[in-house]
């Protein structure tokens, strides 16, 4: 543990330095968590991408003010929740044009020089699709806190008390909603596959 907070230590005194290099590791490695973070308050990836970047403002107007008593991820996790929560209010007012969809219909990961980056299995990758698709629903469906629990607890793998932590949330509060989200997955997924049986 001591060798944890040695190595943050000295990644917040390069970042302070404005060492250039260690901002990208440490960009390249939160952005995606924090991407999701943010999808658990916002509705398009659009705002949940201008959440992200505002989130990186402010580490960087924030950092000198880092004191370090919690870690750094779950200050930076901290940032991107309250400017999270913050638009989500202004998004309830309204739907952008972006919200109506530009997506590519199929992401462009799974290929490779135009080619499928794996043969597809069509049998598996349906029913692999069906049950992703019916867990993202039911994660979807919950109530807000319950929603941002169990994606950080579950989905992103935190710990209690960093979710406690980012969330503002007692201990108790936590593991209740965690405790009712998870309740609701697992009955999604008990309808739907008690029916195929």
């Amino acid at each position: 543990m001591e060798a944890v907070k040695a190595d943050e230590s000295a990644l917040v005194a390069a970042l302070r330095a404005g060492d250039e290099h260690a901002f990208m590791q440490l960009v390249e490695a939160y952005t995606p968590g924090m991407r999701r973070l943010a999808l658990t308050f916002v509705r398009t990836p659009a705002v949940a991408d201008d959440v992200v970047q505002e989130a990186w403002l402010g580490v960087l107007r924030g950092l000198d003010r880092f004191e370090g008593r919690s870690s750094l991820r779950t200050w930076i996790y901290r940032i991107v929740a309250n400017i999270a929560r913050t638009r989500a209010v202004k998004e309830a007012r309204s739907a952008p044009f972006s919200s109506f969809g530009d997506e590519p219909s199929v992401d462009p990961e799974r290929f490779i020089d135009g080619h499928w980056a794996e043969p597809p299995e069509p049998w598996r990758a349906v029913l692999d699709s069906e049950a992703r698709s019916l867990v993202d629903g039911a994660i979807a469906a919950l109530p807000d806190q319950q929603r941002q629990v169990i994606q950080l607890r579950d989905v992103e793998g935190w710990s209690a008390n960093e979710v406690c932590n980012v969330l503002d949330l007692s201990e108790t509060n936590q593991r209740v909603l965690l405790h009712r989200a998870r309740s609701k997955v697992r009955a999604a997924l008990e309808d739907y596959f008690g029916d195929c049986a």
